[in-house]
């Protein structure tokens, strides 16, 4: 059995917080590069030309990407082996998510439904927890922006519509979300499970590296015939039209009842936040 103390929690949460909000991912840059080689909208280029600037801006400055800074999403993969000590896990996490908004001078979104009344310090975070073998903990960090959150959709269709009728679904979602989750996106999308299974699923593909492959054949070709189809929509970068109004499309899949097809259409904007860490 393996300790880990709180204190180490504390500070992994705190800075991945800071540099998921502050540092765009290595396999953005890259794909907002071939992004560039083929967009053919002048006024697309220029847009993509400027989130790489403002993308580095915030990197050298150490300042957020986007002024939306998003809720506090969190994946942790907890090894079995794991002996946490020194206090709570869950208020450990929201500890440290409160000192990295709080220190990373990070805008708070979290609100109270209904009055609106801000909690102050960006919690409490959204905890999913996964029990693994082992004896380390992952942790990776989604802080989600509003925009994007807000255009994101789930629905339970027929199994007759079989996978033509997912593809239609996804490409409607994106077709209606238009500008507003700020474009060229990351488009997540869960199938089968159950209707939160499916969600679930749908974030957590958020999290795969830009420049993999599905390992599963047929999801991988679902893959490629969404973002063709996707791209073709002329919603283009920022919404200003153009060929690249998505940059990826990441699938994950379960089996569901044999009366249900869940699918759920998880939107990421241009930014595609995320950070993890090993303890």
């Amino acid at each position: 059995m393996r300790e880990v103390p709180i204190d180490k929690i504390i500070e992994v949460v705190r800075g991945l917080f800071i540099a998921a909000n502050t540092q765009l991912g290595q396999d953005i840059v890259e794909a907002l590069d071939q992004a560039l080689e083929k967009e053919e909208s002048p006024i697309g280029k220029e847009v993509l030309v400027e989130l790489k600037e403002n993308a580095e801006i915030a990197r050298r400055e150490e300042v957020p990407i986007c002024q939306d800074t998003g809720l506090a999403v969190l994946f942790v993969d907890l090894g079995q082996d794991v002996h946490i000590v020194g206090g709570d896990f869950i208020e450990a996490v929201n500890e440290g998510v409160r000192r990295g908004y709080q220190e990373g001078y990070l805008r708070k979104s979290a609100c109270h439904p209904f009055s609106r009344k801000n909690t102050g310090d960006n919690t409490p975070a959204i905890i999913h927890v996964n029990i693994v073998p082992g004896d380390r903990i992952k942790i990776a960090v989604v802080p989600k922006g509003g925009g994007s959150e807000n255009m994101s959709r789930v629905a339970m269709l027929t199994p007759a519509v079989g996978a033509k009728g997912v593809i239609d679904y996804v490409v409607q979602t994106v077709e209606e979300s238009g500008p507003n989750p700020c474009p060229p996106l990351v488009v997540g999308v869960g199938i089968g499970g159950s209707l939160e299974k499916a969600t679930l699923m749908a974030k957590r593909s958020l999290l795969r590296p830009l420049d993999s492959q599905n390992p599963d054949p047929e999801l991988a070709k679902m893959e490629e015939e969404i973002l063709s189809r996707v791209n073709k929509l002329g919603i283009g970068p920022q919404g200003y039209g153009g060929r690249i109004t998505a940059l990826g499309v990441h699938i994950e899949m379960a089996p569901c009842h044999i009366a249900s097809l869940p699918v759920a259409v998880n939107i990421q904007c241009h930014a595609a936040r995320h950070k993890e860490a090993v303890i």
